[in-house]
């Protein structure tokens, strides 16, 4: 049996605030002029806020789109290139049939039903365990149905996965970092929420590491030249020691992959005033997060609200700046997927009495580097065993289930997603 996170080498400080304390000394030390670092770094912002706030105020939609047709033979154009490389996030349309979708959103129901997946399910934890009266979830923690995995080995899926890679420079300080033409498997869970749902959604947040953005040393190769007080230099999409990035053991945001993008791709048709996901679409706004607890009114043990095993929060008390470009995604029909830049901010809307569903499959870009290979032969033998991959809790409903994803139903490509070949 696996276990979650060990992967990780990193444990936390046994003293955090003093770790923090003295963080920020190197940091100022390093910086020089912090006022004037954060002066440079809110003037480059404010362009790209100002864009976003008049495109959302003329009724248009803040993200970039285009369709599966255009990156399939190479017809994106510049002019779009440079709009989703600006704002970090892209709709794909009609990356599959919305026929295609729906009949997976129908095998998943069939899948979760002929297993009865109600009455084993335990809540993801142990204090759960044992108790088989908790409520259906929205998120299922279930990663090996034919649904699934059909479209993560799927050349649709790999196509997209390559054109998202291609935004990346992965030529720097003397290395290539990974190959955009490889794309390897990071299994995740589908969320199913039903017409009628109330949810106060998930607040503005970042994944991939918080604390660790601060402390750990990798993190501070990939935020060198902000470190250095160069802004103009900083690349957010430089894939410079991204793939050496380990997190802290226990996170609450662990992922033991690097991925370029997430993203997640619609099982349904979704509107957009009903719970949906937003982003700040602002690349480098990961510079104004790691900055602005360097200014003086921020007490020196303190990240701006960010705390151990929790995810990085923003809020109107600290980051009231970056808020501004809140941008929902715009209206999805079934079949299109979503996908934004690792570091970008994201949360989702609350909504009352959801109309509709709202159901999707969570499917990322992690791309051929070995950090990503390793994660993913491990998640091979789970695969095999039917067991809930290393990053997520240890629950492992799909051991015994009938009709599951096997080795055998693999493709070629379905096979080098696990770096089998």
């Amino acid at each position: 049996m696996t276990t979650t996170n060990h992967l990780s080498k990193h444990t936390l400080p046994e003293d955090v605030s003093q770790a923090i304390i003295e963080m920020k000394a190197q940091w100022r030390e390093s910086i020089g002029d912090v006022p004037e670092l954060m002066a440079q770094i809110v003037s480059a912002l404010e362009k790209d806020i100002q864009d976003i706030e008049a495109t959302q105020k003329a009724g248009k939609s803040a993200w970039p789109e285009v369709s599966y047709h255009d990156i399939a033979n190479g017809m994106v154009s510049s002019e779009t290139v440079a709009l989703i490389k600006r704002r970090g996030c892209v709709v794909v349309r009609e990356h599959f049939s919305s026929e295609q979708a729906k009949q997976w959103d129908r095998e998943l129901v069939e899948y979760v039903e002929r297993n009865d997946f109600d009455n084993q399910y335990r809540g993801p934890g142990d204090d759960f365990f044992g108790t088989l009266n908790a409520s259906r979830p929205e998120i299922f923690p279930i990663y090996w149905s034919k649904p699934q995995m059909e479209a993560r080995q799927s050349e649709r899926m790999h196509h997209v996965q390559c054109f998202l890679n291609s935004f990346w420079k992965v030529e720097s300080e003397g290395k290539q970092w990974f190959d955009p033409s490889i794309n390897y498997i990071y299994p995740d869970r589908v969320r199913r929420r039903p017409p009628g749902t109330t949810s106060n959604g998930l607040g503005p947040h970042t994944d991939s590491g918080a604390l660790e953005r601060w402390l750990l040393p990798a993190y501070q190769k990939v935020f060198r030249h902000i470190l250095n007080g160069d802004f103009q230099k900083y690349d957010p999409w430089d894939a410079a020691y991204r793939p050496d990035v380990d997190e802290y053991v226990g996170g609450t945001t662990k992922c033991s992959a690097f991925r370029t993008f997430q993203g997640w791709t619609a099982l349904c048709n979704i509107k957009r005033d009903q719970g949906v996901l937003f982003t700040i679409p602002l690349p480098a706004a990961m510079a104004y997060l790691l900055i602005r607890p360097l200014l003086d009114d921020v007490a020196d043990e303190a990240l701006c609200g960010v705390a151990p095993r929790k995810v990085l929060p923003i809020d109107e008390q600290w980051h009231s700046l970056l808020l501004r470009a809140k941008a929902l995604i715009p209206d999805l029909n079934a079949g299109d997927s979503v996908w934004w830049h690792c570091d970008l901010i994201h949360g989702v809307d609350p909504v009352e009495h959801q109309q509709g569903w709202g159901n999707v499959m969570y499917i990322p870009a992690a791309p051929g580097c070995e950090k990503n290979s390793q994660y993913a032969k491990r998640c091979a033998d789970d695969f095999k065993a039917g067991r809930s991959p290393d990053d997520f809790p240890e629950e492992h409903y799909e051991t015994t289930w009938q009709d599951r994803f096997r080795w055998e139903d693999l493709t070629a490509l379905g096979r080098q997603n696990f770096a089998a070949e």
